[in-house]
């Protein structure tokens, strides 16, 4: 699934051409066929079907509207929440490589200029509760290194679930106090990353322990919600740094049930808006396996914005 989510971001040029589907009144949606001759059938907010034609794939991308919605519409600009389901066309079996009504984890995706054209223009036809396919062939490589071999051409089907708020730029809230005995963190305000300091003789506490620094005005984080947040991780002990979103200039993403268990069991019901630490027990976190520079065995440090929740 994540290497078909690759193709969105992978290639800057595509041809296309468009044309609409339609809507048979009973909140079943079928397509007319459009020019690529695929046709997708079902409800919108569930999986597809999708039924190819005969003879070789398509070698030219294009877009179909199958539903257009009726919620908010889509802009350059914004950050859509989809359903989607992948198929690779390769005129045989015409797999499914994934689709997030199995995994149950809708994908957010950034309509702008690193999205193919075909969908950077698809995506502004369509509105919330819409319905958008699109044919991505091997034109929309055009420009770029041949050395690699032809992907087969992929079919993917869009259910636009809606749009995203823009994340926060940093914590925003009344300042607690809280602390973990043996760590400081410094908040400087505004949008500069707190300063974590970690170098301790202090024994490391052996459970999760979740601190409050900045307590936010937001909803509270939900076990299977996508994060916006910025983080800087240390090893206790050691003041070592292993990782730092803010010295990346940019949040991470990602949905929090795919994360180390100490950040889903420490950021569920958390406010959006809020700065945290977190002391994670190595259980918890990475256990007796080193990664990525991190020794075996360690008890990780966090301090986290949680910036959004989707």
């Amino acid at each position: 699934m994540r290497r078909a989510l690759a193709v969105l971001a992978a290639v800057p040029l595509i041809l296309f051409a468009a044309a609409c589907g339609s809507d048979d009144g009973s909140g079943t949606t079928a397509s007319t066929g459009g020019s690529s001759g695929v046709k997708v059938a079902g409800n919108v907010g569930a999986k597809p079907t999708v039924t190819f034609p005969s003879g070789t794939p398509a070698t030219t991308s294009s877009y179909e509207v199958i539903q257009p919605g009726d919620g908010t519409g889509v802009k350059a600009g914004d950050r859509v929440i989809v359903n989607l389901t992948v198929y690779n066309w390769d005129g045989k079996d015409n797999k499914v490589q994934g689709s997030s009504y199995d995994t149950k984890a809708p994908e957010t995706i950034a309509v702008n200029e690193q999205l193919p054209q075909v969908l950077q223009e698809g995506f502004t036809k369509v509105k919330g509760g819409g319905r958008l396919m699109a044919v991505l062939a091997n034109d929309a490589v055009q420009g770029q290194q041949q050395a690699a071999p032809a992907e087969p051409t992929k079919v993917f089907v869009f259910d636009v679930v809606g749009t995203r708020p823009a994340p926060l730029k940093a914590a925003t809230g009344t300042e607690t106090k809280e602390s973990i005995k043996g760590v400081e963190v410094v908040n400087p305000g505004g949008e500069k990353a707190p300063t974590l300091t970690t170098k301790t003789k202090e024994k490391a506490p052996k459970d999760l322990v979740v601190k409050t620094l900045i307590t936010g005005t937001g909803e509270k984080v939900t076990a299977n919600q996508t994060l916006s947040v910025h983080y800087t991780g240390k090893i206790w002990g050691t003041d070592k740094q292993f990782d730092s979103s803010w010295e990346r200039g940019e949040p991470a993403e990602f949905p929090l049930g795919q994360v180390i268990q100490g950040w889903q069991k420490g950021l569920v019901d958390v406010p959006v808006g809020s700065r945290v630490m977190m002391s994670i027990p190595p259980e918890m976190g990475y256990g007796s396996q080193e990664q990525q520079g991190i020794p075996a065995n360690s008890t990780l440090v966090f301090v986290v914005d949680v910036l959004g929740a989707y």
